[in-house]
This record gives structure tokens, sequence and C-alpha cells, in this order.
């Protein structure tokens, strides 16, 4: 007989079903019916930056910029 009693083990048994039967329920309910999550995701904003926005630099001007911070450290 189990040391945890007839009660407990019934919920734990019941516990590891809802952990297990939840994540099978959403994925079967975004991934066969795809209006589902697109309608999930436009309900959640995410990060939209300006069109205007400064581009960052590119990686051959931070190395130069960084080359140039060297020559000045190097020199002063």
């Amino acid at each position: 007989m189990s040391s945890l009693g007839t009660s407990k083990g019934i919920l734990e048994i019941a516990k590891f079903g809802v952990y297990v039967a939840v994540p099978i329920f959403l994925m079967y309910t975004f991934a066969n019916n795809s209006s589902n999550i697109k309608k999930f995701m436009g309900n959640h904003s995410y990060v939209v930056y300006p069109e205007n926005a400064d581009r960052p630099p590119s990686p051959e001007e931070l190395r130069e910029a960084a080359r140039e911070l060297a020559r000045k450290r190097n020199i002063g």
C-alpha cells in the first residue's frame, strides 16, 4: 500500500492528469486552428520601432570607431 494513503494518491494522480492535459489541450487548440493563434497574437502589442529613427552603425563603422578610440588611448 502507498505511504501517501488513498485520498492523497488520488489527488496526486488528478494533479498529474491536469499537468499533462493542459499543455496537450493548448497545443491542440492552437495548432489545429491558425485563426486562434492569429487572434491571440493580435491582442498583444509588441515593440514597434519608429520608422524615422536613425539606423544603428554598421559593424564596419563600429570597428573603425573602436580602432580610433584605441589609437587615441595609445597616443594620449
